[in-house]
């Protein structure tokens, strides 16, 4: 039995990925589970395990090939009936996907098609389950075409079936992706007109951040508030102890306490915690403190999440961005590790700069941004003294949040920075 196993539809805006390569070769026997393939998506690198026992007939890829949600990864001489159905395909996946979500490794569910390539679908994400999507895929339906009925908007089985009643919607040929979503892009622009150029594809970590970044600020509409800490005191304890970290094996930051201190504000500010749900019309405030921490490495910047940031130590925090800094640099992180952030920390600052306009998170509402702390000359109480102080942005989403309630949030971080012992007691 032929089995051909294609880049599966894992929603998360996830619509191709980048070879990296292949773990076997033509002639190997795989196990079921067994890593056959590296791929890179938009978010991180990840292994792609075998659905199914047998033997490598073809490695239609090279490292480097774009492949789209669809498009066939290797092709398997599987063990068994000489041939599956449509549906013992679909079953066949879940159960492999299933695993794969227990054995809680960098894989992505594993899907399984008809050997006849499917359509690539340059679609606008839609609210639709795996199994959705699969089957506007295989009634030629483009499931952004689709008005949806259910939940929030999100498109049904039901509904597929009702456009497919009306006429198929997709597109025959290659849409041209735009990262602004209007006719107002440099496509067609000339510009070797003008000198010599040299070019590369706009693809994988890159090209996300570039379609999010687009999104978020078409999206919300940005205030930004500026204001600086006196860290002085707070950079005394840091240094302080540091060596009782090191000698656990953790490195010491401002941005643990830095954390902890956005913790405690958006416990006095859930507003700042929270998210808008359009599909819904309602504002959804978390009871959980997810604290994303932008990461600067030679792919692009990524965000780790510190997962339940308020149920942790500063030396717990600390470890935690110290891993996750490491596993995005070494493009070793788990998708899972770079989702479901609920406010960012950005930190500019230890390349230098006084002043940022930070992007928000979407669909988090707000980012704070710090800037290079350095010693000046500040007055207090009438004199003139020499202080470390730092810069820091905040920008939050106008819709949601008023000038008065950042300016507050930001007060009130401030507040704890510039005062140790009351951090303390607020991150209790």
């Amino acid at each position: 039995m032929k089995f051909v196993f294609r880049l599966p539809d894992v929603g998360e805006g996830i619509h191709e990925a980048e070879v990296i390569n292949y773990e076997v070769a033509v002639g190997d026997a795989v196990q079921a589970d067994q890593v056959v393939i590296k791929v890179e998506t938009d978010k991180a690198v990840v292994t792609l395990p075998s659905p199914v026992t047998g033997t490598v007939l073809e490695t239609p890829l090279n490292p480097g090939d774009i492949v789209e949600v669809g498009g066939a990864l290797i092709v398997l001489e599987a063990e068994g009936d000489s041939e599956l159905t449509v549906s013992e395909n679909d079953q066949l996946a879940e159960v492999a996907a299933s695993k794969s979500k227990k054995k809680a490794d960098k894989s992505i569910p594993v899907i399984a098609g008809m050997e006849t390539p499917l359509s690539p679908i340059q679609a606008k994400r839609v609210l639709a389950t795996p199994h959705t999507r699969h089957l506007a895929r295989r009634l030629g339906i483009d499931i952004s075409t689709v008005s949806g009925t259910g939940r929030a908007g999100r498109v049904t089985d039901d509904d597929v079936h009702r456009a497919a009643e009306t006429g198929p919607a997709v597109s025959t040929g290659h849409q041209r992706s735009s990262l602004v979503g209007h006719d107002a892009t440099s496509a067609g622009f000339d510009f070797e007109k003008y000198g010599p150029t040299q070019r590369e594809p706009l693809k994988g970590i890159r090209k996300r951040i570039a379609e999010v970044m687009v999104r978020s600020y078409t999206t919300i509409p940005h205030v930004t508030h500026a204001d600086e800490a006196d860290i002085t005191d707070l950079m005394n304890v840091v240094r302080s102890q540091k060596p009782a970290a090191e000698a656990r094996g953790i490195k010491l930051t401002l941005t643990t306490f830095l954390t902890k201190a956005v913790v405690a504000a958006l416990k006095q500010f859930p507003d700042l915690n929270a998210s808008i749900d359009d599909g819904a019309g309602e504002i959804v405030f978390k009871n959980y403190f997810h604290i994303g921490i932008a990461t600067d490495t030679e792919h692009g910047l990524m965000v780790p999440v510190v997962q339940n940031a308020d149920q942790k130590s500063v030396l717990q925090i600390a470890r935690d961005i110290q891993q996750l800094a490491e596993k995005a640099r070494n493009r070793e992180i788990d998708l899972d590790e770079l989702r479901g952030g609920t406010f960012t920390i950005t930190n500019p600052g230890v390349i230098g700069g006084i002043h940022a306009t930070p992007i928000i998170q979407h669909p988090q509402v707000a980012i704070l941004a710090t800037l290079a702390a350095r010693k000046r000359p500040v007055v207090r109480d009438d004199e003139i003294v020499i202080r470390t102080m730092m810069p820091m942005v905040i920008a939050f989403d106008h819709r949601l949040i008023d000038g008065a309630t950042g300016a507050r949030f930001m007060n009130y971080i401030i507040s704890l920075l510039q005062d140790p012992m009351k951090m303390m007691l607020d991150m209790v």
